[in-house]
């Protein structure tokens, strides 16, 4: 199979390498003498092949780094009974540099100790053997052409991996905050809808029911009654549609926001909906204001406030009954109201309403249960009275 092509800075690396080595040919500058024992190859023609293999390494050294390091390797042994060039051996510690460097991290482990144990052996065994200091400098020279260059590559590579571990944990804390907000925008957008529905649907709903019967019943006092609860209902509507948008648009802080409904306010809510034309019955047992977390309250009023606004749309003729009861820490919430074929005018449903109450109950930990029961539709919601909720 073809190589990878080379890097072009490999390249530049290779050429330059390559051209500094016939330069210091030309002028005659060698590592060695032609009278050292160790050069068996006189002349300037010899220290070409190796000069040259080495050049040839450059090329792979980020495409294939342990065959131009085991070729280099064969090239600078090669390089040892010339005479030498300098050439050779600084592309010779740039291929062990780069086999560290970019290949893999078993071959850099290995390389690592190789060059380490080859340090230690040319440091001690010609001393050893000579027994004069000027033996250590041979151990000298094989750790600044072997292992210095291995020890850079090393610690180059593993600021290389740090940096690299530190981006992509940038990119996944980067991601993980933008699905955090895009779950926030969606949860906050449902809990705006909520409150819209629950504020705004029990008023439009009496105004659809007491317009449509203003138009089929030919009354001037039946039309009157039913345009004054319009009135009543659209004035109410819109000072509570308006009291929201100011809660949306007001981001400097200087209002306070408008405080949530409580279950004070279920007297209020049950005198608006016997206005409305319902019959209503309101029961307690047990729960106080002070006794109901403000979470649990909110959720148990708008629970009470859309069943209602279904009650009116949706009920029959007959009694509606509400009803509170905490035992055990929770809160039970049940609305009960006659449940058939309806005759009179109707308001259209979009169940939007039972989604919302049933969302309301689920983050705070509770149950929610809606449908028939004998002759009644109840509504029935289990709110827990712990702290810390909502989560």
């Amino acid at each position: 199979m073809a190589l990878p092509r080379p890097h072009r800075f490999d390249v530049y690396i290779a050429a330059g390498g390559l051209l500094g080595g016939l330069l210091l040919v030309g002028i005659g500058l060698g590592t060695r003498p032609s009278s050292d024992p160790i050069t068996l190859f006189d002349g300037p023609w010899p220290v070409l092949v190796p000069l040259t293999v080495l050049a040839g390494c450059e090329l792979l050294r980020r495409t294939a780094p342990r065959t131009a390091l085991l070729t280099g390797t064969a090239a600078i042994c090669a390089d040892l009974v010339t005479q030498g060039n300098l050439a050779t051996i600084l592309m010779f510690t740039d291929v062990v540099y780069a086999a560290v460097l970019y290949g893999p991290l078993a071959s850099a482990r290995r390389i690592q100790w190789i060059t380490g144990l080859l340090t230690v052996a040319g440091t001690l065994v010609p001393f050893a053997v000579w027994r004069v200091p000027e033996a250590l400098l041979i151990g000298v020279v094989v750790g600044v052409v072997a292992y210095g260059p291995a020890a850079t590559g090393w610690i180059v590579r593993n600021h290389r991996d740090a940096a690299e571990a530190a981006r992509l944990r940038a990119e996944q804390t980067a991601l993980l905050a933008e699905m955090d907000r895009a779950q926030a925008v969606t949860a906050e957008r449902a809990r705006m809808a909520r409150e819209l529905h629950d504020m705004v649907a029990n008023h439009l709903s009496a105004i659809a029911i007491h317009s449509t019967a203003a138009l089929s019943i030919d009354d001037p006092e039946t039309s009157r009654e039913a345009l004054s609860v319009i009135r009543e209902n659209s004035v109410d509507g819109l000072a509570e549609m308006r009291r929201l948008i100011g809660i949306l648009r007001d981001g400097s802080g200087d209002h306070e926001p408008a405080a949530a409904p409580t279950l004070d306010g279920l007297t209020a809510l049950v005198d608006s909906a016997r206005a409305n034309g319902l019959d209503v019955t309101l029961s307690t047992d047990g729960p106080t204001p002070a006794d109901v977390p403000v979470p649990v309250e909110l959720a148990a009023y708008r629970i009470v406030q859309e069943s209602l606004t279904n009650a009116l749309k949706h009920a029959c003729p007959g009694r509606v009954g509400v009803s509170l009861a905490q035992r055990d820490g929770e809160l039970t919430v049940a609305v009960s109201s006659p449940y058939g074929d309806r005759d009179g005018p109707r308001a259209p449903g979009s169940g939007a309403g039972l989604v919302g109450m049933r969302e309301r109950a689920a983050l705070l930990g509770g149950t929610f249960d809606a449908g028939p029961d004998g002759p009644h539709w109840t509504v029935r919601a289990t709110l827990p009275l712990r702290e810390g909720v909502p989560e």
